[in-house]
């Protein structure tokens, strides 16, 4: 059985965009693999962009991704067959491993040197966006590993928009006895953060130091509100879902939480912190990795000292089960 390959150029916004915009393959079917690289080193102007398709792709399914380059425009639209073995190397050739604070995030075809002390993290190209790779990703580990440096006590955390898993995995393995929650609005990124958690030894469930994973679209899910308030929640999507999402989310952070926001670019991150400033929170580091920053923002105290809460009677409940 042969896989496909379509090939066309962009330009370095146009890649970006489409890193950050993982929603944008939901409408194109077969579901391909999104690859982009530079042709000419420093040249803004000269990337292109890998289509990988599991079968023959139609007509419309070439156009969509065309779409998503629109300086390709009049490009013919040629996709190349290739053999499976091919299909598995070459999507994952582009991709070299990402050191970013105590990770390292590698594919299963190109680990590299692990630098001494490292905690890796396999995470192969799929359908889900979080490779590492983006600057999102990787300020988002970058803020974690702050966090955790900072003497922060996670006891449950969700990774809201998780993609891949990544996130909830190295949040897990700072904090390795803490409820964890997992959710995105595609169900695809959920089968492959399941894969992905057995690949790297997570375990999944509702008890402590494992992964509870839920299909859902921002927070409107009985599932996430019940394991909640969160004294850690991470969420890399895009601006305009966070600012969108700003009272949910809150409402669903404990007082003197923490939250890490990315997804959003340099251009975005005031309007992005002013919804979160409207709901009580306050900014405390930012990130830069190229034109996309990382926030890290705090729940302030609405009535001076935390409040006391009644833990769970020994059955394994999230923190928030039972409080009052």
């Amino acid at each position: 059985m042969a896989s496909w390959k379509l090939t066309l150029p962009c330009t370095r916004a146009e890649a970006e965009a489409i890193e950050a915009d993982e929603l944008g393959l939901l409408g194109i079917e077969p579901t391909p693999v999104l690859m982009t690289s530079e042709r000419v080193e420093d040249d803004p102007d000269s990337w292109q962009l890998d289509a990988y398709f599991e079968s023959k792709p139609n007509s419309g399914a070439l156009e969509a991704v065309a779409r998503l380059v629109p300086s390709a425009a009049g490009t013919k639209l040629v996709p190349e067959r290739i053999r499976d073995a091919d299909w598995v190397t070459l999507s994952q050739a582009g991709i070299e491993p990402v050191h970013a604070g105590r990770f390292y995030v590698h594919t299963g075809t190109n680990k590299g040197a692990v630098p001494e002390g490292a905690k890796t993290l396999r995470i192969d190209a799929s359908v889900a966006f979080g490779t590492g790779t983006h600057e999102t990703t990787s300020g988002c580990l970058l803020a974690l590993d702050r966090h955790k440096r900072s003497g922060a006590v996670v006891r449950n955390l969700l990774d809201l928009g998780t993609g891949t898993g990544l996130l909830a995995f190295a949040a897990l393995h700072l904090w390795p006895r803490a409820y964890a929650t997992a959710s995105d609005i595609d169900p695809n990124s959920i089968e492959v953060t399941a894969a992905n958690a057995d690949l790297n030894g997570v375990a999944l469930g509702g008890g402590a130091g494992e992964l509870v994973l839920a299909a859902a679209a921002g927070m409107d899910n009985p599932l996430l509100v019940g394991r909640g308030p969160y004294d850690l929640i991470i969420a890399n999507i895009l601006a305009g879902p966070l600012i969108e999402l700003a009272p949910s989310i809150c409402a669903s952070l404990a007082e003197g939480g923490t939250l890490i926001l990315a997804g959003l670019l340099e251009g975005q991150a005031e309007a992005v912190l002013s919804a979160y400033r409207q709901q009580g929170l306050r900014p405390v580091a930012r990130t830069d990795r190229g034109h996309w920053p990382t926030l890290t923002l705090v729940k302030r105290y609405r009535y001076g000292a935390p409040r006391v809460r009644r833990r769970s009677q020994g059955r394994g409940e999230a923190p928030g089960f039972g409080s009052w």
